[in-house]
């Protein structure tokens, strides 16, 4: 049943006029800009409710989103304002609105109503067996995680494969065929099994629309009003499927900002809100008052966005211009910006800083450090350990205990001491055909032999029996063990690291993760913090000591930790307090975007979304020597993106 109407008055008085005007325009098509901390949901919520409250029947309505939580707490919100059954109300994830319109009507695209959904673990365990049959065990043939990653890019970007093969996984040319035939075997088995993985949702769903008109006309004339959540990060089978639900009457509300437009690298395409915008008839609502952040950080934020070429570049409509108003009051209080001497020094400075706000009365959890690439915080971690202030790392995974970090220092650990039972079976299971129980089963051999005693490494390992498909590679292994110790002592731990990323991992990256790149500067970091020891000995002891401190963080009260993030991570959170850290060039913007204009403007948009996480206080910070992958520590000139910001609206502090 229907409680009391949302009256004019009362949504003019929940709302600022900017979404007011949006929440009640009449437009057939509308994009609604809101900016970071402008209250998007907010309006979209309202937007919802006012039609409701307008006699608009719950079935007359279809909300996307990209998250389940999003679209349960619009809804909830929603129910809370107009007390109205939404039970007919279409709402939730582009994939879960699918998955309803499938099983509706799973026959007319070759499925039955009880189509099976296969799961990430389903699917990587599917194209696994069907790798196996085509590549016959070889160890250079791409993991399964890296090829459903492939697989789905295409699907939603309509890029070939073999071409998204030649443009972003290059390390995977000389198998394309075998690719090419693994991917058509896997859409067969899914066919063979009524099976679908999420990408197939989106396609499939796309194809019942485009092919089927008898079906999608009464949807068409169903859903009178679309509303579209985070528009900016719609890739091309999202924005086809928003269009094919549409019909002539259908009023079309896109709410999103392509200022914070940062998943391209997914396959999220922001000229879609740009397109949209240019359509005829397309009204566009700016809603920019910003209610997070004090006015000082949002002076440096228009000045960042604004400052380099938008993508799209003259043709962009001028209204996508942007321009934060604050709602709070000046704090009194400028961002700072920080140049310290390099990566050891800034967490030091960070570390510092963050014990002041406490002093001041912040609280652990309302600090965040945020960072382009994970390895930019190893140092910044390994001195908050030191330090005893706790944190916690949003991916949920702290440096050292990454697994390709782990590897490498694998290698270290069993060099220096061949009875690391654990670190010999991590090594061991790197090889094709070795898992847990063949891995067990060398090691027990090993053991009953007695060849931990006195044996030479070489003689200790050549004995070992593995699978003939893993052969070679076990030979490259002692290759290069006996290399990082030639006799009784071992190589520094710089040279070691080197010798094993060499031989051996940089190989194991490409075929086993879909970012071997990213990784890879992962162990540039790790290989830079390794030089600073003398003995292989003395950085394993620190390491285990690092791990050891993990373990007891010394948190405070009901969890109360500062949040070390990537930025991508940290799109839609906020603290009080913020850390921007690494601001060089190469670091941030990183080193592959320079060359490439529409990447390059990704980094400013990144950039940008960093900055507006501050509610109070902000902290830019870049170190004068950066890490390098050949030199070592090297001069870093300061980010572009710090040019743009005017002197006068930052404290300046040199600490280097």
């Amino acid at each position: 049943m229907r409680g009391p109407s949302l009256t004019d008055s009362d949504l003019a008085a929940r709302l600022n006029p900017e979404q007011y005007a949006a929440v009640v325009g009449g437009e057939r098509r509308s994009l609604v800009l809101a900016g970071a901390g402008s209250g998007k949901t907010r309006t979209l919520v309202h937007r919802v409710a006012w039609l409701l409250a307008r006699g608009v029947g719950p079935e007359r309505i279809l909300l996307l989103t990209f998250t389940n939580k999003a679209a349960r707490e619009m809804m909830e919100r929603v129910s809370d304002l107009v007390h109205t059954d939404l039970r007919s109300l279409w709402g939730g994830t582009f994939h879960s609105i699918a998955n309803r319109l499938l099983r509706r009507h799973a026959r007319e695209v070759g499925y039955t109503p009880s189509f099976s959904i296969l799961d990430r673990e389903d699917q990587n365990a599917l194209i696994k067996e069907i790798a196996q049959e085509i590549a016959k065990g070889r160890k250079d043939f791409p993991r399964p995680a890296v090829l459903s990653e492939l697989f789905g890019l295409s699907a939603n970007t309509g890029v070939p494969i073999e071409l998204l093969i030649e443009d972003r996984f290059d390390a995977l040319l000389g198998e394309s065929e075998d690719i090419l035939l693994v991917a058509r075997r896997y859409a067969a088995r899914k066919r063979d099994a009524d099976a679908m993985d999420f990408d197939d949702l989106l396609t499939v769903g796309v194809r019942l629309l485009r092919d089927h008109e008898a079906i999608a006309a009464p949807y068409r004339a169903r859903f009178r009003h679309v509303l579209v959540d985070e528009f900016q990060d719609t890739n091309r089978i999202q924005s086809e499927f928003i269009r094919l639900v549409c019909g002539p009457e259908t009023a079309l509300m896109a709410v999103g900002d392509d200022a914070q437009a940062i998943y391209s690298w997914r396959g999220a395409d922001p000229g879609n809100l740009h397109r949209f915008a240019r359509e005829e008839g397309c009204v566009v609502h700016r809603v920019e008052l910003n209610y997070r952040s004090v006015p000082e950080i949002l002076s440096v934020a228009n000045a960042v966005i604004n400052g380099g070429e938008p993508e799209g570049g003259a043709e962009l409509p001028a209204a996508l211009h942007k321009e934060l108003r604050a709602h709070r009051p000046a704090s009194g209080r400028k961002p700072v910006l920080a140049t310290v001497l390099d990566p050891s020094a800034q967490a030091r400075f960070v570390a510092a800083h963050i014990c002041a706000l406490v002093d001041e009365g912040f609280a652990a959890e309302e600090i965040a450090v945020l960072y382009r690439a994970h390895y930019h915080a190893m140092e910044l971690q390994m001195e908050l350990t030191r330090q005893g202030i706790p944190f916690r790392v949003t991916s949920g995974v702290r440096f050292f205990e990454q697994a390709h970090v782990k590897d490498v220092v694998a290698f270290l650990r069993f060099a220096a001491n061949p009875r690391d039972e654990v670190a010999f079976k991590r090594i061991a299971r790197m090889i094709p055909g070795v898992g847990d129980g063949t891995a067990a089963r060398i090691w027990s051999a090993l053991a009953s032999a007695d060849l931990l005693r006195g044996a030479g490494l070489r003689d200790l390992l050549w004995g070992c029996k593995v699978p003939a498909k893993g052969r070679k590679s076990w030979e490259q292994v002692i290759h290069t063990l006996v290399e990082i110790r030639p006799g009784d002592a071992l190589l520094p731990p710089d040279p070691a690291i080197g010798a094993v990323i060499e031989a051996v991992i940089e190989d194991h990256l490409k075929s086993e993760y879909a970012n071997p790149e990213e990784r890879m500067d992962d162990l540039d970091a790790l290989r830079l913090f390794a030089s600073g020891f003398e003995e292989t000995g003395e950085f394993l002891a620190q390491l285990a000591l690092l791990g050891d401190s993990d373990a007891e963080p010394g948190e405070g009260p009901s969890g109360d930790r500062v949040c070390l993030s990537s930025i991508h991570q940290a799109k839609g959170l906020e603290w009080r307090a913020a850390f921007v850290i690494g601001l060089n060039e190469r670091m941030f913007p990183s080193g592959r975007s320079i060359e490439d204009p529409a990447a390059l403007a990704e980094e400013r948009r990144l950039f940008y979304v960093a900055v507006t996480r501050a509610m109070d206080r902000l902290f830019l910070v870049r170190p004068m020597f950066q890490p390098d992958r050949q030199a070592g520590l090297v001069f870093g000139d300061p980010s572009r993106f710090l040019s743009d910001i005017d002197p006068a609206t930052v404290d300046r502090l040199d600490e280097a």
